[in-house]
């Protein structure tokens, strides 16, 4: 299938999948009636937030796992399950806002920071800081069995599909873990930043989504391993590149603060290849950072020590390593074609 044809089969899933997320949020919106006033904030906030940006890359794979299987195009499971994740990661982002204390995400405000507002406009009673913090915990549990509920769609082979959708959200949710761990502990070297890029985003990112997208499809067991095989070099350049973007990235493009990572300590390859190179110096300076001046010093010193350049050599690496497992056999050229599109969109995204 030539790639133009590929280009506009992503496209019109894109469509496809925003016009079933749609549905669902406002069917799952409407049992909550019961809220009553309170239901307006919540509709606005959650489904807009699920709704807006974000180039649903997640459920992409998702579609190109369920097609390498061999699944219909028109498999209206296909984007049950792709809905599914999609809330999964609202969810996720909403509480890792939390967690991170963030302030702008998608280049808005954040929902606890949101909801505070919220509170505060009304003169209500109480912390409005905790008050939005709270909502946006239970905002995002919600998103989360919103996704159970896109699941319940995704056809004849639920067990499975939720087999692997289960796996999926313990991986992610252990890899944040460590993610808060090792920034605690201020130390850790490079496998240690590749076992959380791995469970934290890689999976969570690139090869569950593709399992699962197989799963409904009812594909081949052999196809998983050739999948993995393509999933799991390109969901390490994935993080790499979001490594990349948390410390150089253009907030207006990234909808992220610039520096946000490297104030909150975030343990990544890029940090731990800079402090291995760096030695004590360098370790000092990367776990200090507060201000505007510190994160354009820890910049400078990750670019010095060619941390930077290391990590786009990795992610050309990664990716063409990627894609030559496609070649193993087993995935029709249609789905080839797709995986190695988003092969180079997952690896040279700008938010």
């Amino acid at each position: 299938m030539p790639m133009v044809a590929v280009t506009r089969e992503t496209d019109r899933l894109r469509e496809r999948m925003d016009h079933h997320l749609d549905r669902l949020l406002e069917r799952e919106t409407e049992k909550l009636a019961f809220l009553g006033e309170d239901l307006e904030v919540l509709r606005e906030v959650l489904p807009g937030f699920v709704r807006a940006g974000g180039k649903r890359l997640r459920p992409a794979f998702v579609y190109w796992g369920h097609r390498a299987a061999g699944g219909s195009p028109d498999d209206e499971a296909v984007l049950a399950a792709g809905c599914a994740v999609e809330l999964v990661h609202a969810s996720a982002l909403i509480l890792d806002d939390v967690m991170d204390e963030a302030g702008t995400r998608r280049g808005r405000p954040t929902v606890h920071l949101t909801m505070a507002g919220h509170h505060r406009a009304r003169g209500w009673w109480g912390s409005a800081g905790r008050f939005g913090e709270s909502t946006a915990i239970l905002f995002g549990l919600l998103a989360y069995t919103w996704a159970d509920a896109a699941l319940l769609h995704c056809g004849p082979r639920l067990p499975a599909a939720l087999e692997v959708f289960t796996q999926l959200r313990g991986e992610v949710i252990g890899g944040q873990y460590l993610d808060l761990a090792h920034a605690a502990r201020r130390r850790g070297d490079v496998a240690e930043a590749g076992r959380i890029s791995t469970y934290k985003s890689g999976k969570y990112t690139v090869e569950r989504p593709l399992h699962l997208g197989h799963a409904v499809a009812g594909g081949h067991p052999r196809l998983r391993a050739v999948l993995s095989a393509y999933a799991l070099p390109l969901g390490e350049a994935f993080q790499l590149r979001d490594d990349v973007l948390g410390v150089y990235g253009d907030p207006s493009v990234t909808g992220k603060p610039a520096g946000a990572d490297l104030r909150q300590g975030k343990h990544t390859r890029l940090t731990a290849v800079a402090r291995e190179r760096a030695g004590a110096y360098g370790a000092a300076l990367l776990d200090n950072v507060c201000g505007e001046d510190d994160v354009e010093a820890a910049r400078a010193l990750i670019t010095a020590t060619g941390a930077l350049e290391a990590a786009e050599e990795r992610i050309g690496d990664l990716v063409a390593r990627a894609v030559a497992a496609l070649g193993a056999g087993g995935v029709p050229d249609e789905a080839v074609t797709g995986l190695a599109e988003l092969a180079d969109l997952a690896a040279r995204r700008i938010a």
